[in-house]
């Protein structure tokens, strides 16, 4: 089968990262859930073929993803040497490094030592001699700013990585981060955060009075969501129970917990939201997730090429309109003595505690 990517304005729809050179497809794909050993390769060889066929050039990994850790990167580089073999300059590879990798000291963090040995390692199970972009992938208090986006400098200079990037840093940490690069004399071209429906973090005001919605716009910085459906919360999967293969079954990123009566409850309101527009409400969730123009791209995870087609279909969906937000905030904020609405803390936002808490 012959493989060709996009051009933009073919199809795809793409969108310039904040003031950087990049370019992203509207819809990038995770390579996190189902992609690693438990995925039979050949299932994981068709959701990416299925997805570059259809216009999505962005496929985002880290270290760690799998399992077991490093099995994702490893399948995914399995590819860059077969089916995607002389496409790699039309592909956008990501990976990362924060989070627990390896034991001991240098298996997690922000140090220089272990960003830029698991880059190298990284390197080795993709079969290539760069990624276009380079995450710090979580804040870490133990080791100095200067030094965590120091190496991603270095991974830049040395041309193992084009882009530097961070991801779940906070309004007040992306600031700090944002103001070493430039000493540096580093752009910091992405930042990744979890953003859903369910999950508003980045339009809450920081210390400063600044959401990371602000930030990034404030600084040219592109953002590229992810979990846009809340770890599949906001689909209809869950209305009905919890179904014995899911993430909520097996405590993969989505626990019980979180299927709380008043998350639920916040579920099934949404989707009389998405039925009113004729739409699935994970298409509604993932369109919502991009309404905003300081949102570069979407990263959407899947299980099957259908789920792909889903997600992709909500490129297609019509805007919101002022009742629908309306509607939307009603659920999902609510009003703090000021007389504004906030961000309800719904409980779901994992890499809270890890990272954008700190």
């Amino acid at each position: 089968m012959s493989h060709k990517a996009p051009e933009p304005g073919s199809g795809m729809p793409f969108a310039r990262a904040g003031r950087s050179g990049l370019t992203l497809p509207r819809l990038s794909l995770g390579l996190w859930q189902n992609f690693g050993q438990s995925t039979p390769y050949a299932a994981q060889r068709e959701l990416v073929l299925h997805a570059y066929d259809r216009g999505i050039v962005h496929f985002d990994l880290a270290n760690n993803y799998g399992p077991p850790p490093g099995s994702a990167e490893a399948a995914f580089g399995r590819l860059l040497a077969t089916d995607l073999r002389g496409h790699r300059d039309e592909l956008l590879v990501s990976t990362k490094a924060g989070y627990r990798m390896g034991p001991g000291p240098y298996g997690e963090g922000g140090s220089r030592k272990y960003l830029l040995s698991s880059l190298d390692a990284s390197l080795r199970r993709l079969g290539t001699d760069h990624v276009d972009v380079f995450y710090s992938h979580r804040f870490d208090p133990t080791t100095p700013l200067h030094e965590t986006i120091g190496a991603l400098a270095t991974a830049v200079s040395s041309g193992r990585a084009t882009y530097a990037a961070i991801s779940s840093y906070s309004a007040e940490r992306t600031t700090e981060a944002l103001a070493v690069a430039d000493d540096l004399g580093l752009p910091l071209a992405l930042h990744q955060p979890s953003y859903s429906m369910l999950n508003r973090w980045i339009e809450a005001p920081g210390p400063g009075g600044r959401s990371l919605l602000d930030v990034a716009g404030d600084s040219g910085t592109g953002l590229i969501a992810f979990s846009p459906l809340a770890q599949g919360m906001l689909s209809d999967r869950y209305l009905d129970g919890v179904p014995s293969d899911s993430r909520a079954a097996r405590s993969v990123s989505l626990r019980p917990e979180h299927l709380a009566p008043e998350n639920l409850a916040r579920i099934r309101a949404l989707r009389e939201v998405a039925s009113g527009r004729g739409e699935p409400l994970a298409r509604t969730a993932v369109a919502w997730t991009l309404r905003d123009p300081r949102v570069t791209s979407v990263l959407v995870g899947a299980r099957t090429t259908a789920q792909v087609d889903e997600n992709l279909a909500a490129l297609d969906a019509s805007p919101f309109t002022t009742d629908e937000l309306a509607a939307i905030d009603a659920v999902t904020t609510e009003v703090v003595p000021d007389g504004s609405r906030r961000p309800l803390d719904t409980g779901i936002n994992i890499w809270a505690a890890r990272s954008s808490d700190l």
